[in-house]
């Protein structure tokens, strides 16, 4: 069982005087259940021990750029002697074309290749590409769809202005007929349409795209001259080894990627066709550390072991054997839950839970079994976990479904989330 979270607590207070509100962004714990550690001190396969020495078995993976397994030796060994040599200069290395080469001959509708730091930031790089290869402004978003923490597609309004967000128009995900009337409006204007890979937003059931959507976005796109995105930073390489949409038969003019094309080391890219070439060539995007050879050093040596190993397979197999799983053992609790999207980034949900009353104390429940869950965001697999970890969470999980269905009438409702019940 987890032990007490002194040290967290102190580390808490500490940060509250110096960090604004204590932490800040997708790290925060604030809408997370109070017994959750917002600090850890390390990492290793599957596996992290919070500040007070509580190991985990992590199904969060960092948010998702744990893909083969925190410390992995290989990665970080390839890390490890670049930096020896040379990481931030005043140009990069050859490492720089050999990353372009590598993820143009694996993503199949890319010709070329741009590396930034966030998911944000080719999220950024493709919003400008898009507008300078139109020469047009408006942008079609899905209601909902997070691409980022940047003033255009921030979706928490403090600080952001209504010119931030102009030029924009939303449908509904997977809707054709959303997506067409918001084509409609955008006329001759529109730059591009943004696609998730999937409908992962917070709070809601995750949905596959559905192919006639991704097939009427392409056609819209064709049809008018926009340019059609798809940001993979959250499931790239958790899908396919190809850009995610290849699963349905559309491939997009851009695609963002990030998060664990280096397995945790900080890199991400913009991948675009020949078409929106000399667009990019021509817009003006840097910073300081993008260039960095040590990241592109631990990605190569990523896509090496995601193209020469069955490290996919593998978490679709731990993916499936967890949902049938946990399915069978809720079941026999009397619950209902709900496991939505992709095997390998599973949510879990529970019917009439509008206040995530029950999502709060199934995590919590198996956060004390050592179990690392998240009550309303998606989680990650990754292939350092095995067959015997996915046995210790549904060990677990059954002692928490248990726990919970003896507290089923007793729960008090989760104050800091009753803006999702109103």
């Amino acid at each position: 069982m987890v032990r007490p979270n002194s040290e967290d607590r102190a580390l808490r207070a500490r940060a509250e005087a110096v960090i604004p509100g204590g932490m800040y962004g997708h790290q925060s714990t604030r809408l997370l259940p109070d017994d959750y550690p917002q600090f850890f001190s390390r990492a290793k396969g599957a596996r992290l021990w919070d500040a007070d020495g509580n190991e985990l078995l992590d199904f969060m993976c960092a948010y998702g750029p744990n893909l083969l397994g925190y410390g992995d030796a290989a990665i970080d060994g390839a890390y490890i002697r670049q930096l020896a040599v040379g990481d931030t200069m005043t140009g990069p290395t050859g490492l720089m074309v050999d990353l372009a080469e590598a993820l143009t001959a694996m993503v199949t509708h890319a010709d070329w290749a741009m590396f930034c730091k966030n998911g944000a930031d080719a999220t950024l790089m493709a919003l400008v590409a898009a507008r300078a290869h139109t020469r047009r402004k408006t942008v079609i978003l899905a209601r909902g769809a997070y691409h980022g923490a940047a003033p255009w597609c921030a979706l928490r309004p403090v600080g952001v202005t209504p010119e931030d967000k102009a030029n924009q128009i939303y449908c509904d995900y997977n809707d054709v007929a959303s997506l067409e009337a918001a084509a409609a409006m955008a006329g001759d204007d529109l730059a591009a349409i943004f696609a998730a890979p999937l409908k992962h937003d917070a709070f809601v059931d995750q949905a596959l795209p559905d192919p006639a959507y991704a097939r009427r976005a392409r056609s819209l796109c064709d049809q008018i001259g926009a340019l059609l995105v798809v940001d993979d930073v959250r499931a790239g390489l958790r899908i396919a080894r190809d850009c995610s949409w290849s699963t349905v038969g559309v491939a997009p003019d851009l695609s963002t990627w990030g998060k664990c094309i280096a397995n945790g080391h900080a890199i991400s890219a913009l991948l675009g066709s020949d078409k929106a070439r000399a667009a990019a060539a021509a817009m003006f995007a840097t910073g300081s550390y993008w260039y960095q050879a040590a990241p592109m050093a631990a990605a190569l040596e990523t896509l090496r072991r995601v193209r020469e190993t069955d490290y996919l397979e593998h978490i679709e197999t731990l993916g499936a054997q967890l949902r049938a799983g946990l399915g069978e053992r809720a079941r026999a609790h009397g619950l209902d839950l709900r496991q939505t999207g992709p095997v390998t980034m599973p949510l879990f949900l529970f019917e009439d839970d509008r206040d995530l009353r029950k999502g709060f104390c199934f995590g919590s429940e198996m956060l004390k079994r050592g179990v690392y869950v998240h009550p309303w965001h998606n989680m990650f697999l990754n292939a350092a976990m095995a067959a015997a970890d996915i046995d210790q969470a549904l060990d677990a999980a059954d002692e928490a479904f248990k726990a919970l269905g003896s507290r089923l009438t007793t729960l008090e409702p989760v104050e800091k989330m009753r803006f999702l019940a109103a």
